[in-house]
């Protein structure tokens, strides 16, 4: 069973790894897509001016736009899991989490960069900016990947899937066949947004935490925080409707 999780636009700076390079990524076959990519956005960057790349960051500041206008090529990296610092991954707490929980998420979560596209939790990348929806100059990103990364991900990620991706990262990959857990939270009768982002992040805790290796698994647990009140099924989905206690 594999966890699909959104990127997030915060970032924890730094890191001790070798720059970007085919062996920080797993799917090494596919490096070279990465890497097309990967020199259209160098490109894009290095010849922008600072008011079209605040826009394109979504930055006000401009000593933060300089930052991110620098190369990518020489910075150092760190693990995906690490390198996001959003609410779901405040939720997580991955550096709280013992040796085999960290390596439950290693092994089992892919996220969906809009720059680097499918990555394993442990896939090893720079401090990037780029704000989800912005386009590089003739090219459809979120469509690259998937018409260049679907095949081999179908494969790799199996019949068991936890989708915890927010809907816009369907955009890379669309699961077709694999039996497939998604989440809607409500708390008071409505949907919330920002907050399912947190407990998107409390589930992947959880499952680490057991050990879940099936969807049956997980459907025999209790999450903190979270009653189920509802299971609506289509084709190979399973949606579950959560409550937030």
């Amino acid at each position: 069973m594999k966890i699909l999780l959104a990127p997030a636009e915060t970032k924890n700076s730094g890191g001790q790894k070798e720059p970007f390079c085919k062996q920080n990524f797993f799917l090494e076959e596919l490096f070279d897509k990465r890497e097309y990519i990967f020199n259209i956005y160098e490109n894009y960057i290095e010849n922008s001016s600072l008011e079209d790349l605040s826009k394109w960051f979504g930055l006000k500041k401009f000593d933060e736009v300089e930052k991110y206008r620098q190369s990518l090529k020489n910075k150092p990296t760190m693990k995906a899991i690490q390198r996001y610092n959003g609410v779901a991954f405040d939720s997580l707490e991955y550096n709280s989490l013992d040796k085999k929980q960290k390596d439950y998420i290693d092994s089992n979560v892919i996220l969906f960069s809009n720059l680097f596209g499918p990555i394993k939790a442990d896939d090893l990348i720079p401090d990037y900016k780029y704000k989800q929806g912005a386009k590089l100059p003739n090219i459809n990103v979120e469509r690259f990947y998937q018409d260049n990364f679907t095949q081999t991900l179908d494969k790799y990620l199996g019949e068991e899937i936890i989708d915890l991706r927010a809907g816009y990262y369907e955009k890379f990959y669309k699961i077709k066949k694999a039996n497939v857990l998604t989440f809607k939270f409500i708390k008071d009768g409505k949907v919330v947004s920002h907050w399912a982002k947190y407990y998107r992040g409390a589930l992947l805790k959880h499952l680490a935490i057991n050990n879940i290796e099936t969807i049956a698994q997980f459907m025999a647990t209790n999450v903190e925080g979270l009653k189920l009140i509802e299971i609506q099924e289509k084709k190979n989905i399973k949606l579950l409707i959560m409550e937030i206690e």
